[in-house]
């Protein structure tokens, strides 16, 4: 224990002369040079996915398309969602701690992040491989699709471990305010994955399997990658694997942040799988046009998350500092960054809707289906802007439960409400995705009121 004091002590002196541009640098710059290397690397972990989409969809057709997407997209999000929810907890943490220049706190978390990853993972690969037929029947799957689904969504539980560890190794580095190497890996993953898919699905024939396989393949190389780069650090946040294991403390703290958002992912997540059984309910067809829309909608998702993970590790670090004005004008900057990007893209792919569908499918009624949606969804993506980023932001001085609790209300259960009463009224696709823009308005509107109302950051009666 002595030993280890001392090693914090010396790692903390080594990180004071360190100027920390987060807590002291130009705060649109300092929220740019950490979102570019998140929003390209959401993009590359995106085509994953999009890779075996676009591979499969053209040269294996639509029931393929189908398969990699749609339902098996809202299961592999349901698990996989809710334990991203849970370790952002540790980048909270971590990067509070960091700020503080707390260097043991900062060992002590990381460590126990990497062994709940691998705890993690062996759970999830058990539930996701034995349960993956049943979910996808009760999800209203379709039965020319069902077979592939199953194969492929089980192959990818396998090796889910890896996107698990890619995922928390990848916290801890934005935690510490190191963007761009979680991006390098994803490069060379997300190509890796392009070239496994082709040698599998067009080079083998394995279709479906031959996708998740080359995704997981992909996915363990990344894994490999963050672990090496956080073991070789000279920081406080250097992984060393004989210190491996839980500690209790740390654990608690992590999973009390974390929780409210992997329970909030949960919900998300099974409000979609309702509107997906809607949406299976109305022939495969649809089901391709959805898949294939998940995958372009995949684009203001990419910049929206890349902007809310920047504002909670700028508001972690700078909270952790005590610089508290800083807080507050990193939120109103993020604000008007991000609903800049949110205008600028609705524009773009609005109007090249028909384009963005061709590069899926060449099936002339998915791409008229497809294009319905887009046209309709995309003029409402600015009403979602204020949930991410006020999220992300309480998220970051450790406010997780409120949020947690409006976002269920506001979206999830308003979500089913609409599904359940609007829809047997109607039974057509708009009537269905109409349910996004109503909880996201809702749902915004309740956020705004929160932060400047009640929040620990309220701004309205706050004592000067």
């Amino acid at each position: 224990m002595e030993e280890n004091t001392k090693k914090a002590q010396q790692q903390t002196e080594n990180v004071i002369g360190k100027e920390n541009k987060i807590v002291t640098g130009v705060i649109w710059q300092q929220l740019l040079l950490f979102f570019f290397p998140i929003l390209f690397g959401t993009f590359f972990q995106q085509l994953y996915n999009a890779a075996d989409a676009v591979i499969v969809g053209r040269f294996v057709g639509k029931e393929a398309l189908s398969a990699v997407g749609g339902g098996t997209g809202t299961l592999i999000q349901l698990l996989v969602g809710f334990f991203v929810g849970l370790s952002s907890g540790a980048t909270v943490i971590i990067s509070q701690y960091y700020g503080a220049k707390r260097a043991e706190m900062v060992g002590y978390a990381v460590h126990t992040s990497i062994a709940f990853s691998l705890v993690a993972g062996v759970g999830m690969m058990i539930v996701g491989v034995t349960a993956a037929p049943w979910a996808l029947r009760a999800m209203s799957t379709p039965e020319d699709i069902l077979g592939p689904s199953t194969t492929y969504i089980r192959i990818y539980f396998l090796g889910v471990i890896g996107n698990l560890i890619y995922n928390m190794g990848a916290g801890i580095l934005r935690a510490v305010g190191d963007s761009k190497r979680p991006l390098y890996f994803l490069i060379v993953s997300c190509l890796t994955n392009i070239v496994l898919d082709i040698a599998f699905v067009i080079g083998l024939h394995m279709g479906v399997a031959g996708a998740a396989l080359a995704t997981i393949l992909s996915q363990a190389l990344s894994a490999v990658l963050v672990l090496w780069v956080l073991m070789r650090t000279k920081d406080m946040h250097r992984l060393e694997l004989s210190k491996i294991r839980f500690d209790g403390r740390m654990f608690h703290r992590i999973i009390r942040i974390g929780l409210p958002a992997g329970l909030q992912s949960v919900m998300y997540t099974s409000s979609n799988i309702l509107i997906q059984s809607s949406v299976n309910a109305l022939g495969t067809d649809t089901v391709a046009a959805w898949t294939a829309y998940s995958k372009i909608d995949s684009l203001f998702w990419m910049i929206v998350n890349a902007f809310g993970i920047s504002i909670t590790t700028f508001v972690g670090q700078n909270y952790g500092a005590g610089k508290m004005d800083r807080v507050h004008k990193g939120v109103r900057t993020c604000m008007g960054i991000t609903a800049g990007a949110t205008v600028l893209l609705s524009v773009i792919l609005y109007n090249y809707a028909s384009i963005c569908y061709q590069l899926f499918t060449t099936d002339a009624q998915v791409v008229v289906i497809g294009e319905q949606i887009l046209h309709f969804l995309v003029p409402t993506y600015f009403t979602y802007i204020a949930i991410e980023i006020l999220s992300g932001t309480l998220r970051g001085i450790g406010d997780s439960w409120l949020p947690m609790i409006i976002c269920c209300l506001g979206i999830c259960a308003l979500r089913v409400v609409w599904i359940l009463t609007a829809v047997p009224l109607k039974n057509d696709i708009l009537t269905i995705v109409f349910s996004y823009p109503l909880t996201w308005t809702v749902t915004s509107i309740a956020f705004i009121v929160y932060y400047l109302f009640f929040s620990h950051l309220k701004i309205v009666g706050r004592k000067r």
